[in-house]
Parts: structure tokens; sequence; C-alpha cells
């Protein structure tokens, strides 16, 4: 018997990486794919402001699909949510998906949200990491080899000086005691530059940081990319 299809909302942070590898583990659904929404002024992930390119080159190591969802800028909720929408039922049709699958921790109004956006689409929601506790949730993803790099700080919550740093048991130790150890309130946000479903990590680099429209951004650059770049 065939196993049903889910789709992944992807980031292209640690949880969302998590969500995946805990479904992979779990077994019970074949991953039809990635989808993942993009600031289309700047062909970046939307508020991780990574680029595509590393996007896709994440898509490549994990040998799956990727569903690019392109939202303007500025961008409004209702335009957001239609294009999700329509984006979501293409996937449903391409990729015959019964379920889509979403790296959210404990947040009920977010859970809520995903929920009645999902209603009368016939596609149904999965949050394979939700009610776990966030310090052992990163502790486990820094043990089993997940290595990301903080992308995006709100520095209303965390000091800038985050931007750039590696996740791990060093920053997990630095966080203040009123900041979530996977950002789940909106600290911070990461890039996944390796996981044990990649098949090779990412050869990345730190470039410039910048404060943005209130948020401080690290730019994530691929060293192959950039060393191409140098030669021409």
């Amino acid at each position: 018997m065939d196993k049903p299809k889910a789709l992944v909302s992807w980031s292209s942070g640690k949880d969302s990486a998590w969500a995946l590898n805990r479904l992979l583990k779990q077994g019970v659904f074949e991953i039809a794919g990635l989808i993942t929404s993009l600031n289309a002024e700047y062909n970046r992930v939307a508020m991780h402001a990574v680029r595509r390119s590393l996007l896709e080159m994440q898509a490549k190591e994990l040998d799956l699909p990727l569903v690019t969802v392109p939202l303007p800028w500025p961008c409004s909720n209702e335009e957001y949510e239609a294009i999700w929408l329509r984006m979501l039922l293409q996937a449903k049709e391409d990729l015959r998906i019964s379920h889509i699958a979403f790296g959210d921790l404990f947040l009920e109004d977010v859970r809520s949200y995903r929920e009645r956006q999902l209603l009368g689409t016939g596609v149904a929601p999965l949050f394979p990491l939700w009610g776990e506790p966030t310090s052992d949730l990163a502790e486990e993803m820094i043990l089993s080899g997940v290595k990301a790099i903080i992308t995006c700080v709100d520095p209303k919550q965390l000091s800038a000086e985050f931007a750039g740093r590696e996740f791990d048991r060093s920053l997990l130790l630095s966080l203040p005691s009123t900041a979530d150890a996977c950002g789940e309130k909106g600290e911070f946000h990461t890039f996944v530059w390796s996981s044990p479903d990649f098949a090779h990590p990412l050869q990345v680099e730190t470039g410039e940081i910048v404060e943005r429209e209130g948020f401080v951004f690290a730019d994530i650059i691929s060293i192959e990319t950039s060393d191409a770049s140098k030669e021409k």
C-alpha cells in the first residue's frame, strides 16, 4: 500500500529541517517535496533572508523537489494567503499530497492559523515537533549533526551581536533567560548548512551584517559561488 504524501513547509532553518528529519525517521509519509515562501523583490526566503541559490542547494542535498511561493514586497496578509493557497493547491495536484508538515513548536495562535488556512483544501497539517521542550530539541538537533547559522535577529528581543553566529551549544549557553532556545518567539531565525539528511554539507560563509526594517540580518554566501565570481 502506498504511503500518503506530505509536503514540508521549509523555511531553510533548523526547525523545518528537524521536522523533516522526524518525518523521515517515522516513515509514515512519503516526502513529496519542500515549499518555501520567497520575497520576490529580493529573491530571498521570507523573514530568514536566505538567498534563493542557497535554498536550491539545500533541496539538492535533500534530493527533494522545491516549490517556491513568490510574494510581492510589500505584501499584505490577504495577498500572502491568496498566493500561498493557490500554490499549495497547485502542489496538491502536481505532487498528489494529502498533508503538509510545519516546524512549529508551541505557539497555539500560529498552529490555529495554519489549521484555519488549510480548512477545505483537502490537505491536512502535521506538526512533528509540537509540544516538545525546546531546550531539549535544540540539544537534540546539535548532537545529531544539525549545523546552522543565525541569519536574522529581532533586536527588541535579542542582542544584534547574535546575527551570524553558529547555532551550537556555546550559543545556547549565551542566550539570555528570556530567549527561547529555538527562537520560537521570533528572537532569531536560522539557515541550515548541514544536517543528517543532507548528502553533503554546504560550503558557506557569513557575509555582511545589516539592519533593515527593524531586524538585523546576516547574509550567508556560498563559498563555491563567491570563489567562482572572484575567478571571473
